[in-house]
């Protein structure tokens, strides 16, 4: 149980800190768009990288670095022009920025946030390699994957429906264009840490 409960903790200090994919999630459940469906795809993908990690995936990654390589230009490249577009939306103000006018279909919603988790080396590095080799310390490394998978369905759903709780702050439309500042703002940070890697 020990090890459970460790996978839980360690995936769940992980997975808070904001980035790019989480931001995204808080932009759906305050738009109310496919937000079950972000969930899931965001919980199930951590979900397959966090068993490659702790079924030894790490020492592929480890064979193969330039993969890692490839992983990070292509992250850099997605979120500088999602970080771009998220600026310019921001600059438009007024009703472009009412959840109304920014909705996707479920489709270009799947898309945004299938290149926001794969294309992360951060997420990579996160629950394949770090936490694949954090759990062969525990005495079952298969319990400390269970709760790290169950870390990350938990926090992806505190955040995609938690984040209603935040709806009447956001009735109104300079409330958005802070949300798309602050979306462009990680997006390039993050960016930048990568290509200073």
């Amino acid at each position: 149980m020990m090890s459970y409960v460790a996978g839980l903790g360690t995936a769940l200090s992980l997975i808070m800190a904001i980035g790019a994919q989480n931001a995204f999630v808080l932009k759906q459940g305050l738009l109310r768009s496919h937000v079950l469906a972000v969930i899931l795809f965001c919980a199930c993908s951590d979900a397959v990288l966090i068993i490659l990690g702790v079924t030894g995936m790490a020492a592929i990654a480890e064979l193969a670095p330039w993969l890692i390589e490839v992983m990070r230009w292509g992250g850099v490249a997605f979120l500088l022009l999602y970080g771009a577009r998220s600026f310019r939306a921001a600059m438009q103000g007024g009703e472009s920025l009412t959840p109304q006018g920014e909705k996707r279909s479920l489709k270009a919603t799947l898309a945004v946030i299938a290149a926001l988790t794969w294309l992360n080396p951060h997420v990579w590095l996160d629950t394949v390699m770090l936490l694949g080799s954090i759990s062969a310390q525990w005495p079952s490394p298969f319990l400390f994957g269970a709760g790290a998978v169950t870390g990350s369905f938990v926090f992806f759903f505190a955040l995609g429906y938690g984040a209603r709780l935040l709806a009447p702050v956001f009735a109104r439309p300079r409330a958005w264009q802070w949300l798309e500042v602050g979306v462009g703002i990680v997006m390039w940070g993050i960016a930048l840490r990568l290509i200073l890697e």
